[in-house]
């Protein structure tokens, strides 16, 4: 049967915490319309800097809150004045909670609206210069924390080198190859099968896979410390040749398709960007082992019950851990 004559992966959108933004890619007063969760939002900064992710649609007669008119047109949202966002059709304004505040043109404030949250508003977090926004399809309050990394928070590391793709699957199905170490030798190429010790703890997941790197000079002692906060909060720690620490950042656009941004830190060397070399080739290899990845990812589907072997990784055992992060007790494990 065709894949496109089934439906792909029958799981639905896992909540946690996401990545919206880079921090830098949103001014102060900018506002700009972006689509995660199968969703039209808008994403825009206070005067004050603060940042928001709010529902799109204006109440009032449904203008889109991201797209401004006259000179905003084609280049950005609605403008900002203050704290507020200012719909581009009749001018009504919405702060951070998304409450209207003013109706400019009207003698009283219209019942429905007064005093009420009338657009939903996104937790957000900012941190490790990323935007984070928690999203909940039954409007729960966070269940935990996004964490602050030193490597992104500290000008002993470099800037980031940052690299993105849109990529149509899951994001289970990307995260599930932490528990699949054969396919490293037949997608990647490797010489032989990465073990990893893998600690589930809560909405907590750390990896370790120790191995001796070998060079022009001899072999050199490495590891490779991996970790996920909840799905959306991946990072991973490559120590040896050359310290990289990566943050791999997976946010849900709809049930189908996700966009992925990894975000490469190494430590300055005397105070200076170390470029090239083997710093360079690390980052070319990671982002390569992606590219390989993705054609498998686009076209596969989810087997629930897939038929394993002695040689498989801890699946299973990964599946379950990730269920947690679906609504109203989805196992996708039972289908």
């Amino acid at each position: 049967m065709s894949t496109d004559t089934i439906k792909r992966y029958p799981m639905p959108m896992p909540f946690g915490w996401f990545a919206v933004s880079y921090s830098d890619e949103l001014a102060p007063s900018e506002s700009r319309a972006v689509h995660y969760f199968g969703q039209e939002l808008v994403l825009f900064r206070t005067e004050a800097g603060k940042a928001v992710l709010m529902e799109a649609y204006c109440p009032h007669l449904g203008a889109h809150l991201g797209h401004g008119i006259h000179e905003r047109s084609g280049t950005g949202g609605g403008r900002i004045e203050g704290n507020n966002i200012v719909c581009p059709f009749h001018s009504w304004k919405f702060n951070p909670e998304g409450e209207c505040v003013e109706v400019p043109y009207a003698k009283n404030m219209p019942p429905k609206v007064a005093g009420k949250k009338c657009l939903k508003s996104f937790p957000i977090r900012e941190t490790n210069q990323v935007i984070w926004a928690w999203y909940h399809p039954d409007g729960v309050a966070p269940l935990w924390e996004v964490i602050s990394h030193d490597e992104a928070n500290s000008d002993d590391w470099s800037p980031q080198d940052r690299y993105e793709w849109i990529i149509h699957t899951h994001p289970q199905e990307m995260a599930e190859n932490a528990a699949d170490p054969a396919h490293f030798k037949y997608v990647h190429g490797t010489a032989s099968f990465p073990e990893w010790e893998t600690t589930y703890d809560g909405y907590f997941v750390r990896g370790l896979q120790v191995a001796n790197m070998p060079t022009p000079r001899g072999e050199v002692k490495g590891s490779i410390r991996t970790g996920s906060v909840g799905p959306g909060q991946g990072f991973t720690k490559f120590e040896g040749i050359a310290d990289t620490f990566l943050l791999g950042l997976t946010t849900p656009i709809d049930e189908h398709k996700v966009q992925v941004r990894f975000a490469f830190i190494q430590p300055k060397i005397n105070g200076e960007v170390k470029k090239g070399g083997v710093n360079a080739a690390i980052i070319a290899n990671i982002v390569g082992q992606l590219e390989e990845d993705k054609p498998i990812w686009e076209h596969k589907i989810y087997r629930p019950l897939p038929i394993l072997c002695d040689g498989d990784g801890p699946i299973a055992k990964f599946r379950k851990w990730y269920s947690q992060f679906y609504a109203e007790g989805f196992d996708p494990r039972a289908l």
